[in-house]
Parts: structure tokens; sequence; C-alpha cells
């Protein structure tokens, strides 16, 4: 495969839980992924405490807003990761996965120090996977052309 692939990671308000894990996806995979995140429910703002973690590791979110699943339109995605906690909406057409990851909403900054360690951690395995899976097409395929298969 050629081109990254396109992950959109959802969570409820795109406040917390998706703004640490595009962030994460950003910082230590942009060599194979192309990263989005939004909210079923997008909420006002990003959270202070979100901005603050981040920051601690080194990971400024910048100017990065709530948005909802509808605001990227009819981008396509290789795979949606569901931190919600909640069914995703049926018009997402791509394979999806959810990694359970409490919401800190409305916890002390240790809960959200919580959430972005195991988010960092299944970023990394995801990564790291991807990174496999292109491996193993650039050497099935290194023309990164797909052969047509006769009948």
């Amino acid at each position: 495969m050629d081109r990254p692939f396109r992950v959109l990671f959802v969570c409820i308000g795109n406040a917390i839980r998706s703004q640490m894990a595009e962030g994460f996806a950003r910082c230590y995979g942009s060599d194979v992924v192309v990263v989005r995140s939004a909210g079923l429910s997008p909420a006002a703002n990003v959270m202070p405490l979100t901005r603050k973690v981040m920051l601690s590791r080194n990971i400024d979110l910048g100017d990065v807003y709530p948005k909802g699943i509808g605001d990227h339109g009819a981008e396509p995605f290789d795979l949606v990761v569901n931190l919600s906690g909640h069914a995703l909406p049926k018009t997402l057409r791509a394979p999806s996965r959810e990694w359970r990851v409490k919401d800190p909403m409305g916890g002390k900054e240790d809960a959200y120090q919580d959430a972005a360690n195991e988010i960092e951690r299944l970023v990394m395995q995801l990564i790291l996977e991807l990174r496999q899976l292109k491996k193993r097409w650039q050497e099935e395929f290194p023309s990164g052309a797909i052969p047509m298969r006769r009948p």
C-alpha cells in the first residue's frame, strides 16, 4: 500500500479521548496514518485538561476543535476507532474497533492522565500493526499494483 491508512477516532464530544488519540497518532504514526477525530455529539470546545495533559507529553493540540462525524463529509476511512461506548452511525462504512477507555470528563487531572496513558498504549499498538501491514503489502506487491485475478 503506497498511501497512508485513513483512521477516524470517535468519542462522545470530541473534547477528550478522540482528540488525545488523534494527537498521539499524528505524533507517532504520520508515516503510516492520516487521522481525523469526531464526536457523536460535539462539545463546545476541547477540554483544557486535555490540552494540558497532552502538552505535558510534548504534544501540542494547537487549534483543534470538536467536530461531528458529518464534518468530515464523504471522506473515506480504512478504520474507525470507537472510544464512545455507544453504537456508531450506520453512515460510517468502514471497519471499526472499540476501545474501552474510561471517559475522564468531570474528573481531575489524574483521570485525564490515566486516559492518556491507555490511549497512547492503544495508539502505539495500532501504529505498529499498520506498519507491519504496510510492510507485508509492500513485500507482496512491490510495484504497488494489485494483480488482476483471472476467472
